[in-house]
């Protein structure tokens, strides 16, 4: 039994390790409260050049509205889950899986969301909705 568990930990970990940029989750962050009925979520990017970019990016003074952020979020997400069907784009895109109407995730999580596809679009130049945002500075 503990091998299957260290075989399961080795290549959940390579997996982790070797997978290519464009990977973004979603998931509760283990914090939840007991006696409220809600969750907390947590954005995991698996690209360690965005968290220094995004540190010099967040600015309250940049903030808009938590329902601008989930607009736009929910547009890239699907435009994000398109061309990670495409076969041509299918290297670097990968399905996000855990983002849906209908939940609060709260403004932090959006915000951060919505930066990391600018992140994507602006920094890495890899367009991932031809219409997006207009009039953003970075």
């Amino acid at each position: 039994m503990k091998q299957i568990f260290y075989l399961f930990a080795a290549l959940s970990f390579m997996v982790a390790c070797s997978g290519p940029k464009g990977i973004v989750k979603i998931e509760p962050n283990g914090n939840e409260v007991v006696q409220e009925d809600s969750v907390e979520y947590e954005l995991i990017v698996f690209d360690t050049g965005f968290e220094t970019w995004y540190v010099l990016q967040n600015s309250p003074a940049k903030y808009r509205s938590q329902q601008y952020y989930e607009n736009w979020n929910h547009q890239y997400v699907s435009a994000w889950n398109y061309n990670a069907t495409q076969p041509r784009r299918r290297s670097f895109f990968q399905p996000i899986y855990g983002y849906e109407r209908g939940v609060d995730y709260g403004f932090e999580l959006n915000h951060k969301l919505f930066y990391y596809f600018q992140y994507v679009e602006h920094v890495l130049g890899i367009e991932i909705m031809p219409n997006g945002p207009k009039g953003l500075t970075f």
